[in-house]
């Protein structure tokens, strides 16, 4: 019987001692965030110099044409991705982002498949979520909106 009682005493300690754990890492999630954000925006632009203006091979070796929808995805990405990776209007930026890369899923993804791995499709999905998650959590204590928001 004590046996049972010590037992169930240290796997009470491994549980308090695990949710101090979790409470520790939890408060990281702002940084984590910001750091997110960066790498995010920094990647999203990259697409969009791929598409506005060839860089990094280009489509296919050439840019979009001008005017095209794919052009204007790609216009969208240089612009909103450095807005994004400095933390600037995130929530706002982030909305838009997000419904250009769902656009672009149902768009230029999905008639090709229902599975985002078949359809090539999974970048657009996962960047849309993102900016979906920066559209309700903001851009972190790392970012020019919460600069503006001290002074």
């Amino acid at each position: 019987m004590n046996a049972v009682v010590a037992n169930q005493t240290k796997l009470k300690l491994r549980r308090f001692k695990l949710e101090d754990e979790m409470a520790q890492i939890s408060r990281l999630e702002p940084l984590a965030r910001s750091l997110m954000r960066l790498v995010v925006g920094f990647l999203f632009m990259e697409h969009g110099l791929q598409k506005s203006f060839g860089l990094f091979g280009g489509l296919g070796g050439h840019s979009a044409h001008f005017i095209s929808w794919i052009w204007v995805a790609g216009i969208l990405e240089v612009v909103g991705g450095p807005l994004i990776l400095v933390g600037l209007f995130t929530p706002q930026v982030a909305f838009v982002l997000c419904g250009e890369m769902a656009v672009a899923y149902f768009w230029a993804h999905a008639p090709h498949g229902f599975w985002p791995l078949v359809n090539h499709g999974e970048l657009a999905v996962l960047y849309c979520f993102v900016f979906l998650y920066l559209t309700v959590a903001g851009g972190g204590p790392i970012s020019a909106d919460h600069l503006v928001r001290r002074r």
